[in-house]
């Protein structure tokens, strides 16, 4: 019997050989396109006109440094300089690539931001323009740019008449993708006295989100680029540049108190204690005793600008637990108005040249909250009204509440409303308080000994002030810490050194101490102080 030829291959094992050629054949054709391609690249990379103009830069430092010894520009003064070619540095809010020839940047600079171009051209590569079109918002970079006017307003851009033409582009510090916040998410205005991050998922106009405060305060360093809070220090800044310049003029000396006390001072209510070494330490509440103490040192008229610590559990939209305070003390002749006359026109004068010196920054910030503009009085026409009056104020107004009550928070809006009407004035003053609801150095009034020489100052219906006429008189003094509610030990130690100061002759005087983020929260009618606050305290946030 004839052997048997040779098996013919089964139908699944031709399938699979067919595979496998096939299978070969496109990892070939792959392989000759990434080769054709790279060939391109490095064909296309020694074409390149541009290779010279674009690129990442070596960290800064981690090479030698050569001097350039090129100027390089600020936007603000852009218009200097149409057609001609400057060096800036700026950093990237967005950038796209319109076509295999032409990219668009916006770039910014402080407050200011500029539409820049960049197109290929003999001079100019497709590959730049494919690297500009491609660099991360949020990147740092050094451009060289021709400045040119534009025929039409760029709506995208703070200048609006000018744009540059991009001729050289480098990346300092690349900015990380993806960004756990968008900076123009944080232009847009935080919810209503928001605490949290319940509206995050909100959105605007059903398209763009808003992020919740915090959210924002989360990631602070990338929120504080947003505009609006750039603006907003810048206004801060000036608040106390301008306080320290009128009471300057006016013979106040500026000092520094300390803020680490051996003992609570003030009752003792609401400090933080800290370890000191082998002891305990507290953070001042206040410069109050030592402000008084200089004054009987002889120092007539004293200013300080430094921070506040409050122990204080409130979870508002108007308390921090530390803060910065503006306080000054001085001497005054006969009455203490006369104190009451100079804090007066030292917060006129603030809000005057907040209004001149810094208008665009409040116009920005007022323009994303739609705050109507702060209304002021006169000089010397500030309503001072008696406690009495505000009292009597409210009740005529539907409220109820005796006449020695403190007033709520809500209360103190409504009095702000019904001054507003019928004085016109965001700004005024409440004067003559209850003496049983301020503090034990307050010197009680002679027209009722149920009342105190005491004042506060109020924007828009809310206090930024507390000032009082100091008792300066140490049996007085004495006295009154006895008996105050809770009472208060003369001979205590953190008390003692304050009430012998006043043993050896201390001229009558008074003051107040404002708090900083108070005025720039209420002058820009912002929704919460802690936007006031670069890395804000309160009871639940310590970080960042």
């Amino acid at each position: 019997m004839a052997d048997a030829g040779p098996a013919e291959p089964s139908k699944n094992a031709l399938k699979k050989a067919a595979k496998e050629k096939e299978k070969a054949e496109k990892k070939a054709a792959a392989k000759a396109r990434e080769l054709a391609e790279r060939q391109k690249k490095e064909a296309d990379d020694a074409n390149d006109v541009s290779v010279d103009s674009y690129g990442e830069l070596p960290l800064c430092g981690s090479v030698e440094f050569k001097p350039t010894n090129i100027p390089r520009e600020s936007l603000a003064n852009i218009a200097q300089h149409e057609d001609k070619t400057i060096v800036f540095r700026s950093w990237v809010v967005n950038a796209r690539v319109q076509s295999a020839k032409l990219a668009f940047l916006n770039l910014r600079q402080g407050l200011h931001t500029v539409q820049a171009v960049v197109a290929a051209s003999e001079t100019l590569s497709k590959q730049m323009v494919k690297f500009s079109g491609n660099i991360s918002t949020e990147s740092t970079i050094v451009v060289h740019g021709l400045v040119k006017k534009t025929k039409e307003p760029i709506n995208s851009a703070s200048i609006k008449d000018y744009e540059i033409h991009i001729q050289k582009l480098f990346i300092e510090a690349k900015a990380e993708v993806p960004l756990p916040l968008q900076v123009e998410d944080a232009e847009r205005p935080i919810p209503s006295e928001g605490l949290g991050d319940e509206d995050d998922k909100a959105t605007e106009g059903g398209e763009k989100p808003i992020v919740g405060l915090n959210t924002r305060l989360n990631n602070r360093t990338l929120d504080l680029r947003a505009k609006t809070n750039q603006a907003i220090f810048v206004i801060k800044s000036g608040v106390c540049a301008l306080f320290q310049e009128f009471l300057s003029q006016k013979g106040f000396i500026l000092i520094q108190t300390p803020k680490i006390l051996g003992a609570a001072s003030e009752g003792g209510a609401n400090v933080f204690e800290v370890k000191y070494f082998d002891r305990p330490a507290f953070l001042a509440q206040s410069p109050q005793f030592y402000k008084q103490m200089l004054i009987a040192s002889r120092f007539q008229r004293v200013m300080e600008i430094g921070p506040v610590f409050r122990a204080e559990n409130s979870n508002t939209a108007r308390h921090l637990t530390e803060f910065t305070g503006l306080d000054m003390e001085m001497e005054f002749q006969e009455n203490y108005h006369e104190v009451m006359g100079m804090l007066e026109d030292l917060m006129l004068f603030i809000f005057k040249e907040l209004n001149s010196r810094y208008k665009k920054e409040t116009d920005l910030v007022r323009s994303v909250y739609h705050v109507e503009e702060f209304k002021l009085p006169e000089s010397g026409k500030v309503p001072r009204i008696p406690f009495t009056e505000g009292i009597k104020m409210l009740r005529e107004a539907g409220e109820k509440l005796g006449d020695y009550d403190d007033l709520s928070t809500p209360q103190e809006k409504h009095l702000g409303r019904l001054v507003l009407e019928k004085y016109g004035t965001d700004f005024y003053v409440l004067d003559q308080f209850p003496l049983a609801i301020r503090p034990f150095y307050t010197m009680p009034s002679p027209a009722d000994p149920l009342l105190s020489n005491s004042y506060d100052m109020f924007m828009r219906g809310q206090e930024i002030l507390s000032g009082a006429q100091r008792i300066h008189d140490s049996k007085l003094l004495d006295k009154r810490m006895r008996e105050h509610d809770p009472p208060v030990d003369p001979e205590g130690a953190g008390t003692k050194d304050y009430v012998q100061s006043f043993k050896y002759g201390c001229p009558p005087h008074g003051g107040g101490g404002f708090g900083l983020e108070r005025i720039v929260q209420f002058w820009l009618g912002l929704p919460n102080i802690r936007m006031t606050s670069l890395f804000p305290r309160d009871p639940i946030r310590l970080m960042p």
